[in-house]
């Protein structure tokens, strides 16, 4: 059994915790720094969100050179490469995109053009000379069946 010394530091559990005040604590929320865009991942449009391909066929495959790219609005995956969006910003014909990329071993940053129009998207790398690739939407990947209850 364990006595207590003196006052408990611990408030109950039916008493909310005091507000810890630190200066960080108590100051502002930061503010993107100038060049950035508003719109910050995990808040951007969901245009862009989803499964794209090259070609159509390749939406089937889960892995390998010929296999969809995955975007959300946080997240860059594509073959050999994994990309964390750093900012989204919207431009005339859709958004440009700024990414943190490790790819074989290498870090590096890219910076993208997404236009959508329906099911397709138009991705043009800024960093690479504005390479333009075409792509078209994956559909959703089948849930997998539900087994039906043992009689």
């Amino acid at each position: 059994m364990l006595a207590a010394c003196g006052q408990s530091e611990t408030n109950p559990p039916t008493d909310p915790a005091a507000p810890i005040a630190t200066p960080e604590a108590e100051a502002p929320p930061p503010t993107p720094p100038p060049g950035v865009g508003s719109i910050m991942p995990g808040s951007g449009p969901q245009t862009f969100v989803g499964r794209w391909a090259a070609n159509a066929a390749w939406c089937a495959n889960p892995q390998g050179a010929e296999r969809p790219i995955e975007i959300t609005t946080t997240r860059f995956e594509g073959y050999e490469n994994s990309c964390g969006i750093v900012s989204i910003s919207q431009v005339s014909d859709g958004y440009q995109v700024s990414l943190a990329c490790a790819s074989e071993g290498q870090t590096l940053n890219e910076r993208t053009r997404m236009a959508v129009q329906g099911d397709s998207m138009r991705l043009t790398w800024l960093n690479r000379n504005n390479a333009v690739i075409s792509l078209v939407r994956c559909p959703a990947p089948a849930a997998a069946p539900v087994a039906a209850p043992a009689p």
